[in-house]
């Protein structure tokens, strides 16, 4: 049996995680994994999830099967969190638990291929480097749509909205709700308004990854697409994931929401979603969501979590700004503005990849093949150091 199969090659990120851990240099650097890091370099443990993990150990107890929509409380938070309070109880809002952002878009995928097999997902270039082969290796037709300019390092915007214009109607637009992946720049408000019209005018099908809330300006600003677009479509689907807003990385904490034009047809969504995940996971893990729900509904632990997701949001600018302001001395001749327009935790530097093998080999410094860096993987202390590096390559 087992013969007949063919190796496949790692995974990049695993890769230079396993690279980086066996480097010995002392001045080695990691802008390559996509966690956030504190400026010890650090992933710590929020503050508030270990408050409300403690409640959970004192009070929980059974541990007992979640049903395959996961904990009712945790859907309703995560409704809330996402959507505001205009969707909490609103029939046409189904939520439900899964295991991480991944499991979230998974489900969807099987969602999309029930309703319209012959439906396309479009999805920006560039993209998160797990969207195509998670959603294709579904089954969905992918196809692609213009975002970033590498060359002048801004948003290809003109371009964007003439190839959503001529998109099929019933197709499905992936969309990042903020902190985009790879490049951090992100639609404005005004574009969001914008996309928003086409999709409407165009009866696409809006379905919106938001893995990075309170990354970028604040849980509410971030949201602004998903608000703004709940408003004025019959349609959508949201994928989030508390992995990053919550430090819940490897507790797999997401949530899916599908959107229908009435409350009937949410039922029948909602049957079907459910019977992908009985089929595939059968019900999501319950630890990280608990911790969650029980931030979300407690004034106290929810103004600490907020505290500590504000200085977090504090420490990836200012990681942003000094990385600009020494690159700045070191290669005056080259703009690295965008680093500092962007958000959350991901840029692209602006490196081809021969420069990438250069600063990893000569350098100790680490970061996948496309230029994209973790801001997070900046200090105050390694800075001046991995400007130099960088000034060195280029």
């Amino acid at each position: 049996m087992f013969e007949s199969l063919e190796r496949m090659p790692p995974d990049a990120i695993l890769k230079l995680i396993a690279e980086y851990g066996n480097d010995p240099r002392d001045n080695k650097v990691d802008l390559g994994v996509g966690v956030y890091r504190d400026a010890a370099g650090n992933t710590p443990v929020f503050r508030a999830i270990k408050n409300a993990e403690q409640r959970l150990l004192d009070m929980q107890t059974s541990k007992s099967y979640l049903g395959s929509r996961g904990a009712t409380d945790f859907c309703d938070a995560i409704q809330a969190l996402v959507f505001g309070d205009n969707a909490r109880h609103n029939d046409r809002v189904m939520t439900l638990q899964t295991p991480g952002g991944s499991g979230a878009l998974r489900v969807a995928a099987g969602v999309i291929l029930r309703a319209n097999s012959d439906t396309t997902i479009w999805v920006s270039d560039p993209t998160w480097n797990n969207h195509v082969p998670l959603l294709g290796s579904a089954g969905v037709k992918l196809e692609s749509y213009p975002y970033y300019d590498s060359a002048q390092n801004e948003l290809r915007f003109d371009a964007m909205l003439d190839v959503l214009n001529k998109v099929p109607s019933g197709d499905i637009l992936l969309l990042h709700g903020c902190c985009h992946n790879p490049t951090g720049m992100d639609l404005s408000t005004g574009q969001w308004d914008e996309i928003i019209h086409v999709i409407a005018e165009r009866g696409l099908l809006p379905f919106i990854d938001l893995a990075y809330q309170g990354f970028s300006d604040s849980l509410d600003e971030d949201a602004y697409g998903v608000r703004a677009m709940f408003d004025r479509v019959p349609e959508m689907i949201v994928a989030a994931s508390c992995s990053k807003n919550f430090g819940l990385y490897r507790e797999r904490t997401g949530s899916l929401t599908f959107v229908s034009s009435n409350a009937d047809t949410t039922a029948i969504v909602s049957s079907q979603a459910l019977n992908i995940v009985r089929t595939m996971y059968s019900l999501p893990p319950d630890h990280g969501g608990a911790a969650v729900t029980m931030i979300l509904n407690d004034a106290d632990l929810r103004n600490e979590w907020l505290a500590e997701l504000n200085d977090m949001r504090k420490r990836m600018k200012e990681m942003r700004t000094i990385i600009v302001a020494g690159l700045g001395k070191k290669v005056p001749e080259r703009d690295f503005s965008h680093i500092e327009r962007a958000n959350g935790m991901f840029s692209y530097l602006g490196v081809s990849p021969d420069q990438v093998a250069q600063l990893k080999q000569e350098y100790g410094i680490y970061l996948v093949d496309s230029g994209r860096i973790n801001v997070c993987g900046i200090t105050s202390d390694n800075v001046e150091y991995l400007c130099a590096s960088i000034a060195a390559v280029l």
